[in-house]
């Protein structure tokens, strides 16, 4: 099993930057695929990014792409969200998963068994 802790949310303007990092426990995080979701209130969690075990794939959500960037560094057991140009529509709760897997990481919640306690993102205009 893998613990996971997110960390780096907070209120910044729009057009700023912010970047969110993903801490796990366990001695095997470099088994494991990594996604990062959000979720508004009032709405479903969507899909953000997620990244490979190895870090050589990554996914990205139409609405982010360009400006949101998913790494992880598997030494210090940590993945990243680069937020660039953050839009108030950005506002959430930002939440990262873990799955075990050995292929593409899924851009589906419900696929990701382990997750963190979220934190909160909030992009004023």
């Amino acid at each position: 099993q893998v613990q996971l802790v997110e960390s780096g949310g907070g209120l910044v303007q729009a057009g700023g930057s912010l970047r969110l990092s993903c801490a796990a426990s366990g001695p095997t995080f470099n088994t494991y695929a990594v996604g990062w979701f959000c979720q508004a209130p009032g709405k479903e969690r969507e899909f953000v990014a997620a990244i490979s075990r190895g870090g050589g794939y990554t996914d990205y959500a139409d609405s982010v792409k360009g400006r949101f960037t998913i790494s992880r560094d598997n030494a210090k057991n940590t993945v990243y969200l680069q937020m660039n140009s953050v839009k108030p529509e950005d506002t959430a709760v930002y939440y990262c998963a873990a799955v075990s897997s050995l292929g593409v990481p899924p851009p589906f919640p419900n696929e990701y068994p382990y997750w963190g306690q979220g934190t909160q993102v909030t992009v004023s205009s």
